[in-house]
């Protein structure tokens, strides 16, 4: 977490010469990032290092969001031949570490991100790309490319894709909204005395199923969300929208698309780039994925997984190929 060898140039030259830099946290993408505190200001140095990065899509989507009253931080600065960006400070007050140090109030302060995503759900969709069945079959490999041949398992390529090909008409919306594709309780700032809702981590985001964000929220890979709160949260997003049983039916199609893909990503985070903590979260994965595979809009899924991956296969790679 040592600065970018631009960064003191950098804030230098939109006027906060001399600030402190330090290390906030990176994550599982190349990105880096760092408080710069000049005095009683402070803000967020974001580090996307080209060509591996592009904090262009990012800077896009958070003023789309300003515009459109959402809680996205401002874009103080930023240089893109080197991938600085100075943006808010939103602090440190997550609400993953509110609700873990209050869990008698979990369900008050999840709350407020459903109703965020009732709103979310009501504007067009965005300038940003479309979440299409090519995206969701590309993501949904990931599974069978990296978590399969981690844990010995040879799988059925053409049944994966047939399966998949069978559920997912019921995950492409009639009329796309911006999905921001990471919405759970790590990237979700409590800001200020009120502790309205901030937003972060939305570069990715594409114009797909309101559903996807109910998934990343309630299905969070970094927190267990146990499913009472998963129901009692999916009814107070049902009560204000018009979502159905076919909203529901997109709801476990796009949880199970997520998951996989996640045992995907997090293999590959311990193979390719060396992080080994990711894989002690895939139980978590497996055990929400399981649930949306019990759903019958799911069968043509389940059976291949019945099919391809016994039960003493789900779980962390990492162990498992040991």
């Amino acid at each position: 977490m040592t600065p970018p060898p631009g960064a003191a140039a950098f804030l230098d030259a939109h006027g906060w010469g001399g600030a402190k830099i330090l290390p906030v946290a990176g994550d599982a993408s190349f990105r880096r990032y760092f408080r710069a505190v000049h005095g009683t200001r402070q803000a967020i140095l974001m580090d996307a290092p080209p060509p591996h990065e592009d904090p262009r899509p990012f800077i896009a989507v958070a003023e789309w969001l300003v515009a459109r009253d959402f809680a996205a931080p401002a874009i103080l600065a930023c240089d893109l031949d080197q991938g600085l960006v100075l943006i808010e400070d939103f602090g440190d007050d997550r609400l993953r570490e509110a609700v873990d140090a209050a869990p008698d109030q979990e369900l008050s302060l999840y709350a407020p991100a459903i109703d965020l995503l009732v709103r979310l759900r009501a504007e067009p969709a965005g300038p940003v790309p479309p979440y299409d069945r090519a995206v969701l079959k590309r993501e949904a490999g990931l599974f069978v490319e990296w978590y399969c041949p981690a844990v010995g398992i040879a799988p059925d390529l053409a049944g994966w894709d047939a399966a998949w090909e069978a559920v997912f008409d019921h995950a492409i919306p009639e009329t796309p909204v911006t999905v921001l594709r990471d919405y759970h309780a790590e990237n979700l700032m409590l800001v200020g005395p009120e502790r309205s809702l901030g937003l972060l981590d939305f570069q990715d985001a594409l114009a797909g199923h309101p559903a996807y964000d109910l998934v990343s929220l309630l299905q969070d890979a970094r927190r267990t969300v146990d499913p009472t709160v998963e129901a009692a949260m999916l009814e107070r997003y049902r009560a204000a929208t018009d979502a159905d049983a076919g909203f529901m039916d997109a709801y476990h199609v796009l949880g199970a698309q997520r998951n996989a893909k996640i045992l995907g990503i997090f293999t590959r985070l311990w193979q390719r780039d060396g992080k080994p903590h990711y894989p002690t979260m895939c139980p978590r994965v497996w055990a929400y994925l399981e649930r949306d595979l019990a759903q019958p809009v799911m069968a043509p899924v389940a059976a291949w997984f019945a099919a391809n991956v016994p039960p003493e296969m789900r779980g962390d790679p990492l162990v498992l190929s040991a």
